[in-house]
């Protein structure tokens, strides 16, 4: 009765969110929509970036469009991240607290949520996701929502990683049934299929989204040995590279057929990454890493390419990040984003579009990680703020939903601040010197963890 009920509940909310929308023909442009994730890539992996990988095509991009010199991840890993990016909310709301493991956990992106593709059906977009998922996935005892459940007309995905590894991968799942092995490397088997998708499935009158998750350069990797041979340094960062490099000329390819299908002007493409790398030679000056909330682990690429309305050649200071995906959209169709729940991302159109002088960010950049040291992070403009938990709690990779009931109660210790202005290496320690910043910055932290943990879903519970 209860599950039933939920339904209901589910389904009564999207139908009065539906019933919200500005009508099709009433809505602003309805461009094509492109979103790009890589996966653990990191914030100086690629060319434009200053980054070591030759990466021409994903280049082309900020030079037609615009780059955010910080921009940010959901999450320091990967299944937060992603929740995040599809609903505009941080990721304890959603129902995902750390990265998933379907087989151990009840955890998945909840059904109840609203999604950006959810969002765009609304305003008649056929939608395709193609790639890692790794929002929850039925596996054994735990059922869980597949992609369709989540607003996709198409879907082709792995749970987490592409196995054995990127070359002739075995576990994709297109539109619930298994596909078995399929040769060739992962970031060119996706393309494959979303160049499929344009050329066989989605409605031709209609606009489409286009969510394109790759699955490099997250471990286990592999490339060409003609691409890899082209990079120094031993024989894992000579592979890592070229997952790189192999994915750029995966989406050259993708971008041509886009071109074929509609020209540049009605298609918006983004591109990013869900979180810091691996690699502590891949983050640049920044500290941390990839599983961590110090800027190496959260600090990512951001690049927002759509010709014709967004300037050339422009690089934005702003702070932005995946979190601002969903309103910004919803903002570029001049359609109100959902009223019934908090987003926490603000609209970037302004910063898009040439007009930085009225955008607004209701509320500071937020992280946390139950693993990660320190636990908690904002953004709040030129600073950051961090803090360690003041309670006993395992750093395990692997997330313990028996840990939730201590998460949700918990408060904070250690706090440090950093200007990131002039030291993005967080190197220097305000906390002393500015108290009363650092009291200012730790209160809207503790609020906005409030409101956040308010909503955190208890999958602790048998219910």
């Amino acid at each position: 009765m209860t599950i039933r009920i939920s339904k209901l509940f589910t389904f009564l909310s999207l139908a009065l969110f539906a019933l919200s929308l500005n009508p099709v023909n009433a809505a602003g442009p309805r461009p094509n929509i492109v979103m790009l994730l890589a996966d653990d890539l990191g914030f100086k992996d690629i060319g434009c970036y200053g980054g070591p990988v030759k990466t021409p095509t994903i280049d082309s991009l900020a030079a037609k469009g615009m780059k955010f010199s910080d921009f940010y991840s959901g999450c320091a890993v990967c299944s937060p991240s992603r929740a995040t990016l599809i609903t505009g909310r941080h990721h304890i709301r959603t129902g995902v607290y750390s990265w998933i493991h379907d087989a151990s956990q009840k955890s998945h992106l909840l059904e109840r949520e609203i999604t950006i593709p959810e969002v765009l059906k609304g305003q008649g977009y056929s939608t395709g996701h193609f790639g890692k998922w790794h929002l929850g996935l039925t596996s054994g005892k735990f059922v869980k929502p597949t992609p369709d459940k989540h607003g996709f007309d198409y879907w082709f995905a792995t749970w987490n990683n592409a196995q054995p590894s990127h070359h002739n991968p075995n576990n994709f799942i297109r539109n619930g049934k298994a596909v078995g092995e399929i040769k060739g490397y992962s970031c060119q088997i996706v393309v494959d299929e979303a160049i499929n998708w344009l050329d066989k499935h989605h409605d031709k009158k209609s606009p489409f989204f286009l969510n394109v998750w790759f699955h490099e350069p997250h471990a286990p990797i592999a490339a060409p040995k003609e691409i890899s041979d082209k990079y120094e340094g031993d024989n894992n960062a000579k592979v890592y590279s070229g997952t790189i490099d192999n994915t750029d000329q995966a989406i050259a390819r993708l971008l041509k057929k886009l071109a074929e299908v509609a020209p540049a002007e009605d298609t918006l493409i983004i591109y990013a990454s869900d979180n810091g790398s691996y690699r502590k030679d891949r983050v640049g000056n920044l500290r941390g890493q990839k599983g961590v909330n110090w800027e190496g682990g959260i600090r990512v690429p951001g690049i927002f390419c759509w010709p014709g309305k967004i300037a050339p050649g422009k690089t934005m200071s702003n702070p932005a990040g995946l979190v601002d995906v969903m309103p910004t959209l919803c903002s570029i169709l001049e359609i109100d984003p959902p009223k019934d729940r908090h987003l926490d991302g603000s609209n970037l159109k302004p910063l898009l579009l040439g007009k930085a002088d009225t955008f607004n960010r209701h509320q500071p950049l937020y992280w946390h990680l139950q693993k990660s040291r320190p636990i908690v992070a904002i953004r709040d403009g030129n600073y950051s703020l961090v803090a360690e938990p003041d309670y006993d709690m395992s750093k395990s990779n692997m997330f313990k939903e028996a840990w939730i009931p201590a998460i949700k109660k918990g408060g904070y210790k250690n706090y440090q601040l950093f200007d990131l202005v002039k030291d993005p290496s967080q190197t220097m320690d305000l906390a002393k010197e500015q108290p009363e910043l650092l009291e200012k910055l730790k209160s809207k932290l503790l609020k906005i963890n409030a409101s956040i943990m308010a909503d955190g879903a208890d999958w602790h519970l048998d219910k």
